[in-house]
């Protein structure tokens, strides 16, 4: 019961926080509730066929299935987060100065949305699908009953959930007028971050050349295990003991979004000079 208590308690924490960013950065949109729950869903639906297969996901690949499959779902919330924040950077004022105007607002909103739906049903799959495969693991080794791990899941997922409100709460109390900005940096730290487990994953499966020296080591005073270092792995890419490979990956991902943002940016409109009669 306590195994698949914390494993679901960390994975619904990990996946409420991106769900609760995508809705701080979406809060200006009407139409979101409609694109995100579509995403939820998706990723339920996904995390339910991986646990009809998670024997055989598991052991694929000479027994890196799991690592595998990880890494390709990251990189591709890279891509879709990345580009969200360059469609953001180009469109995101039009969408506050139109908020009044629903009919526009919409139409500027959905293909963002479309995005970070997608991204919404990635991590719901991904968390969702390390619960199955690690409750597999639980099964396996311990032989729980299934009345203990339903009970120690109920009791995670209720935990992760109220954890994951409590920092929704937190990015509402910030005003419109810098919503984007801080949403958008919230967005590109936790895109370099997934790049970065998703060359550890990789790193794992023996699929990565060279670059795997250890830049340095906090295990001893924030290991990976503990709560806040999952948090801040979510947030801003956080490691214990990031490889060089890793650390490159980060500040690549990053670099290249920021860059992006600034470049697609629309330059700040200036007010016409007053004509004198």
């Amino acid at each position: 019961m306590i195994g698949a208590l914390v494993i679901v308690l960390r994975e619904t924490i990990e996946a409420g926080l991106i769900l609760g960013i995508v809705l701080a950065a979406t809060r200006t949109i009407p139409s979101r509730a409609a694109y995100i729950a579509a995403g939820v869903a998706a990723g339920l639906l996904g995390a339910g066929i991986v646990a009809l297969f998670a024997g055989t996901l598991a052991g694929a690949f000479d027994g890196s299935g799991q690592e595998i499959f990880n890494a390709a779902v990251l990189a591709v919330a890279v891509v879709l987060l990345g580009w969200h924040n360059a469609w953001m950077a180009r469109h995101g004022r039009e969408m506050s100065e139109d908020l009044h105007r629903l009919g526009k607002e919409v139409s500027l909103g959905a293909r963002s949305l479309v995005a970070l739906a997608t991204v919404v049903a990635i991590a719901v799959l991904r968390e969702g699908s390390e619960v199955v495969l690690f409750l597999y693991g639980i099964v396996l080794s311990s032989r729980e009953g299934a009345a203990s791990l339903l009970a120690g899941g109920l009791l995670g997922l209720a935990a992760g959930a109220g954890i994951s409100l409590l920092a929704y709460a937190g990015l509402l109390a910030v005003p419109v007028r810098h919503l984007f900005r801080v949403t958008g940096l919230l967005i590109a730290l936790m895109a370099a971050g997934m790049a970065a487990q998703c060359v550890g994953f990789l790193q794992q499966a023996d699929l990565t050349p060279g670059l795997g020296r250890i830049v340095w080591d906090t295990s001893a005073i924030l290991p990976d295990s503990s709560w806040v270092a999952r948090v801040l792995q979510v947030l801003v890419g956080y490691t214990d003991r990031p490889t060089q490979l890793q650390l490159a990956a980060y500040l690549v991902t990053l670099g290249a979004i920021l860059v992006l943002m600034r470049v697609l940016a629309p330059a700040p409109r200036r007010e016409s000079p007053l004509v004198a009669n």
